[in-house]
């Protein structure tokens, strides 16, 4: 099955690099803003939870995303991709139940907003003409949560994500997931730990729900809107990430 399905027209390349270079800039500020605001700082966040809680979270992190691969493809078939401003207001919903009955509700939460995270992403895939059934698509995806979250944002590590490509055989979705989960366990955690306070954790739920969604969806669109200038540019992908690198560092 081939990646791309959809018919789009021609580029500009240096807009769209721009635009991109732009895009991934911004990412991840909202973020920190959130958590100013309550009054947190994202430093230390992860040893404010349980010790039992922080030992389980990459396995809880990577039993999520199996599940999430799943659930995100099954959900195609009933429910259409929405505008980004409802997937926000959907996600900010789940924060606020996650966080209202503190930690247990935040952990029971977890796997329901990674699906929801996931879904958001393929969406993206759509739109810059991928289909999101085609395996390498799918990684492709789940390889979007190996970027740094909203509340580590940096552009070594950030841009990163981009280059790496893992080759389709029986072992890709273990080399994904041994990737992509331990990065995300610490973003996962970072989230659980500002929703540990029942009540107020809704607050804080909310909030992070929505600077994380906002996030994710911003480095979709980075990955598979370089995805796309690498294919209709007939480029090397790595030579298009470097091109990238170097345009954001002109806006620093």
């Amino acid at each position: 099955m081939s990646d791309i399905v959809l018919a789009r027209g021609p580029l500009d390349t240096d807009a769209e690099m721009d635009r991109l270079a732009r895009r991934y800039k911004t990412a991840g500020g909202l973020g920190i803003q959130v958590l100013n605001a309550l009054g947190a700082q994202a430093d230390g966040l992860l040893d404010r939870l349980p010790g039992p809680v922080r030992a389980q979270l990459d396995s809880a992190t990577r039993a999520a995303l199996v599940q999430a691969m799943s659930a995100a493809s099954r959900s195609r078939r009933v429910v259409p991709d929405q505008a980004e401003w409802l997937n926000n207001a959907v996600s900010t919903g789940l924060g606020a139940a996650g966080g209202f009955g503190g930690l247990p509700t935040a952990l029971a939460e977890l796997p329901v907003t990674t699906t929801l995270l996931l879904r958001v992403i393929e969406g993206v895939a759509v739109e810059y003409g991928f289909d999101p059934g085609a395996d390498s698509v799918r990684f492709d995806c789940v390889q979007v949560f190996a970027s740094a979250g909203p509340l580590e944002h940096d552009d070594g590590a950030d841009l990163a994500f981009l280059s790496a490509r893992v080759a389709l055989t029986g072992a890709t979705v273990q080399a994904v997931l041994a990737r992509v989960a331990p990065r995300l366990a610490i973003v996962l955690g970072q989230k659980l730990a500002v929703q540990a306070v029942p009540v107020l954790g809704a607050v804080a739920g909310a909030a992070t729900n929505y600077a994380y969604t906002s996030y994710y969806t911003d480095m979709a669109h980075v990955h598979f809107g370089l995805r796309r200038l690498a294919v209709e540019a007939d480029q090397p992908h790595d030579q298009m990430v470097a091109r990238l690198r170097e345009e954001v560092k002109l806006l620093s």
